[in-house]
């Protein structure tokens, strides 16, 4: 079952003397993050109004509505925030990873083929590349690019592969 509320960040400091913090993004980029007026705490049971956000070198700038000086934005260090899945759209063919963690890989061609599960997803810059564990316990790691993931399904929790030759044990 997919999480309704997603981690998004954390804070990690104060900013100033006006109630300001720092946040260590958790996505792709840090912009992505100043573009939600409400973050939430405590796994999405505290809601937060953010007043304004914006990218500073490599953290985010956060302004939370009732935070107003620098010592209750300290009490706010090492916080946890979330962010409510129905808050993003993401586009056709993009994924949360967590959302990925735990499907299936099966051959595309042979979708009684099991490769193993989705354990972790590992970002290169270039590709993604999937950590696949198999039965027998070891890992292959796979790239997600078009030739090799052929379909992803979350809800159902299948991904299928074409696999590059030799990238698995028992391919010629």
């Amino acid at each position: 079952m997919k999480k309704r509320f997603l981690e998004i960040g954390k804070i990690v400091t104060t900013h100033g003397i006006a109630g300001e913090v720092r946040v260590q993004a958790w996505c792709d980029t840090n912009d992505f993050l100043t573009e939600f007026d409400v973050l939430y705490f405590d796994q999405g049971k505290t809601k937060l109004e953010i007043e304004r956000a914006r990218t500073h070198k490599n953290v985010v700038i956060l302004k939370i509505k009732g935070i107003d000086d620098m010592n209750t934005a300290q009490t706010l260090r090492n916080r946890i925030l979330y962010v409510d899945r129905n808050d993003i759209e993401l586009p056709e063919g993009t994924y949360f990873i967590q959302d990925l963690v735990g499907c299936k890989v099966i051959d595309f061609n042979c979708p009684e083929k099991e490769y193993g599960i989705l354990t972790e997803v590992s970002q290169t810059g270039a590709n993604d590349v999937y950590h696949v564990k198999g039965e027998d316990g070891k890992t292959v790691l796979i790239p997600a690019i078009p030739d090799v993931i052929q379909k992803t399904d979350v809800d159902a929790g299948m991904i299928e592969i074409t696999p590059l030759k030799g990238l698995f044990d028992d391919e010629d």
